[in-house]
């Protein structure tokens, strides 16, 4: 039981109902699905997972109505909140926040730091077309740094219609996350503020095998150095959720700080077939030893969540 999953979902109560309500009833091409707090302790228990740090996937709270977002945000928070009360040991939780309302955004983010103990906050890669990154998100990203602050990149659906008979999950998603990641870069956040500690979901996306062309294209743009720009990419965090293929993971492993490699599920948006498959592939890796399993199930997890020691 000595895994931390940084990439597990919650569905709240209210929040469910909520999103149908709204006409929400696949987003990212994947049906809402079911989910309790035991049926989660069950899925951890059946993968060795000690605790899983839950957070909303797309679309979050907002839908195009700034105070319901808001206040669905706080419910949201307030049920993680209790949950980890509850069950300390099992769960942590990264907050939501209201994006694009950045007012709100950020008195829903310091609430929940400061007063319900969030163990970080969860953005999404895009919200209404504007990526993370952009110079209106500073604000934000400035309360987060003074915080030292966990951030959980989720991906969202692109701004672009999908393409038939290709869900958004199986690869705008990746898409999502990878022009989040170029962004943050490109505006030169990881420098700007260094305190934070970026989270991309999904091994990247696209990041880790596209890193180097994505680099050639950022020097032009900014004029910054090439080994700058690459270690300024390098210098996320990454999760494994759905990634533990044979060619996802090489590929991260590849690229990424070997410290900065988290174990993920993505459950219950990917259903247990998925986790028992990509969990499966990643336990059967040649390419990591005992030291480095046991890193990404948990030791490179504790260096962001201490408590969970």
């Amino acid at each position: 039981m000595s895994r931390i999953d940084v990439h597990q979902h919650l569905l709240p109560p209210a929040y469910t109902p909520w999103l149908r309500s709204k006409g929400v009833h696949a987003p990212g091409g994947r049906a809402l699905p079911q989910w309790s707090p035991q049926h989660a302790i069950a899925l951890m228990d059946t993968y060795a997972i000690g605790t899983g740090v839950l957070s909303l996937s797309t679309p979050g709270t907002w839908l195009g109505d700034g105070a319901e977002a808001a206040e669905i945000s706080l419910r949201v928070n307030e049920f993680g909140a209790e949950l980890v009360k509850d069950r300390p040991d099992r769960f942590g939780y990264f907050a939501t926040v209201p994006l694009p309302d950045l007012d709100a955004a950020v008195a829903a983010a310091t609430h929940a730091l400061d007063e319900l103990a969030a163990d970080g906050v969860v953005l999404l890669a895009n919200t209404d077309g504007v990526y993370l990154g952009h110079p209106g998100h500073d604000p934000l990203l400035a309360e987060l740094d003074r915080r030292s602050a966990v951030v959980f990149v989720h991906p969202s659906e692109l701004p672009a219609p999908p393409v038939p008979g290709l869900p958004p999950f199986a690869a705008d998603f990746l898409l999502d996350t990878t022009h989040a990641a170029a962004n943050l870069v490109l505006h030169g956040v990881p420098r700007r503020y260094p305190n934070l500690k970026i989270i991309l979901s999904h091994a990247g996306g696209f990041l880790p095998y596209a890193a180097h062309r994505i680099t050639a294209a950022l020097v032009a743009e900014t004029g910054r150095g090439y080994e700058e720009i690459l270690q300024d990419l390098r210098g996320f965090w990454f999760d494994t959720a759905l990634s533990g293929s044979p060619t996802a993971l090489p590929s991260l492993l590849a690229f990424a700080r070997p410290e900065r490699v988290l174990f993920g599920t993505d459950w219950p948006f990917a259903p247990e077939p998925a986790v028992a498959h990509f969990t499966g592939e990643y336990d059967r890796y040649g390419g990591l030893d005992v030291a480095g399993h046991h890193a990404i199930d948990r030791a490179n997890a504790l260096a962001l969540f201490p408590r969970f020691s």
